[in-house]
């Protein structure tokens, strides 16, 4: 049986049948619209003017970085300067004593109030708290001596006539109790409330002195009576001085409270110089050289943070400014432009928390100006736009301006029209 063979027209050579008419035209259309299609959007996301859907995400990759919120708080500008830990500055004590220097204390001992200085001709300097400096002899004058013996010898007359009869008269000259009968009643001549009665504040601030020690049995007042001169007596005794009565200019030294001693400017043998021995006072500060023109916040009583060797912080506050300004060395500073500077002391109210240290370089750090309830962002958020200034870029990609006001402690005061409170900015990696 013959199979018959079927084959196409593509099988036997003949051109393919051409396709229905129109097809190929709507295809073609089809086309060129896609073309216009994606020519607009490229021009419209080239102009900025896209409406952030899914294909303008795609053809911006958003830019690496963390956002952190712009907020509300108080920024405080601190500053740091060098200082130096210490006594302060040695003073030379003011000792009127003349004669051959017999004793010295050791330096750095600390002298408080009848305690010795030095001894001249190995008699003792004390010292005594006061601001008004010894300027003459403390004692009873000629009138009031004269007084005095009479009123002894008054008293001796009542105690010969009352002898046996258990009245002892008067007690011994440096007991400092008045005697029952025959002493110098007030006011009167053996008292010194006339005539020549040694009189002033240098009297009452030895009186004051003297009674803080312990010898009373008189008035603190501005007279110098034979009372006083009873209590001197018994004083000069426990110093294994001659019972004179008599303070002179040389036997005492005033300061404002206990001395810490510094170096002596004499040997032992030599004769009392005006630096024979320094002092300074026995709590320990700092003192920093600042800036004459920038010097405001050195006010008495501004508070300041003083850092020690060891990293710890202790509590400062400033207790004097110097009213001299010291001119800078020749060439110093860059180019020889360096400001005139004037000394701060800042005191330590806490002397423990400063330990053992008595030398030692410090810090002290100060605040300056502060912004309080203020918008803030971290430095590293700023970024410098083209036209000049700064701004922020907001976590969506958009740049806003921002103004700056005060840097501090790694943030910054910002603000503006489109800088608002938790708004999310970037930080750029």
């Amino acid at each position: 049986m013959t199979e018959t063979v079927m084959q196409t027209d593509h099988e036997l050579g003949a051109a393919p049948a051409p396709p229905p008419r129109g097809r190929r035209g709507r295809r073609t259309v089809l086309v060129a619209s896609a073309l216009v299609v994606v020519a607009a959007v490229a021009v419209v996301g080239a102009l900025g003017l896209g409406g952030g859907g899914a294909d303008d995400s795609s053809s911006a990759k958003p830019r690496a970085g963390s956002t952190v919120p712009v907020t509300r708080a108080t920024l405080t500008e601190r500053t740091t300067m060098d200082g130096q830990l210490g006594y302060g500055t040695e003073i030379p004590l003011p000792v009127k004593a003349t004669g051959t220097v017999t004793w010295l204390p050791a330096e750095g001992k600390t002298v408080e109030r009848g305690g010795t200085l030095l001894r001249v001709d190995d008699r003792p300097v004390a010292l005594l708290y006061g601001t008004l400096p010894m300027y003459r002899e403390l004692g009873l004058t000629a009138d009031t001596q004269q007084g005095t013996q009479q009123g002894t010898q008054a008293d001796a007359g009542a105690k010969g006539s009352t002898q046996g009869s258990g009245d002892q008269g008067l007690t011994d000259e440096t007991s400092g109790s008045p005697a029952p009968s025959g002493s110098p009643a007030p006011g009167g001549a053996g008292a010194g409330g006339t005539g020549g009665t040694l009189r002033g504040m240098d009297v009452l601030q030895f009186e004051s002195n003297l009674a803080a020690l312990g010898y009373t049995g008189f008035t603190v007042d501005e007279k110098f009576t034979d009372l006083t001169a009873h209590a001197v007596k018994r004083w000069q005794k426990s110093l294994g001085l001659p019972q004179t009565g008599t303070v002179g200019v040389g036997d005492v030294v005033y300061s404002a409270g206990k001395v810490r001693i510094g170096h002596a400017g004499v040997r032992l043998g030599s004769a009392v110089t005006d630096d024979v021995l320094t002092y300074t006072g026995t709590s320990r500060k700092v003192i920093v050289t600042a800036s004459a023109a920038e010097d405001s916040w050195a006010v008495r009583g501004a508070a300041v943070t003083v850092g020690l060797p060891d990293g710890t912080s202790v509590k400062g506050e400033v207790a004097s400014v110097g009213k001299s300004a010291t001119a800078p060395e020749e060439g110093g500073g860059e180019g020889g432009s360096a400001a005139p500077t004037v000394p701060v002391t800042i005191t330590i109210k806490d002397q423990k928390s400063v330990g053992r240290l008595e030398s030692a370089p410090v810090t002290v750090e100060y605040v300056g100006r502060e912004r309080a309830d203020v918008l803030t962002v971290p430095v590293a958020a700023l970024v410098a736009l083209a036209e000049g200034g700064h701004g922020l870029e907001t976590a969506d990609g958009r740049f806003v301006a921002a103004k700056t006001g005060l840097f501090a402690d790694g943030r910054v005061e910002v603000s503006g029209s489109a800088v608002r409170e938790g708004m999310k900015v970037r930080i750029p990696e």
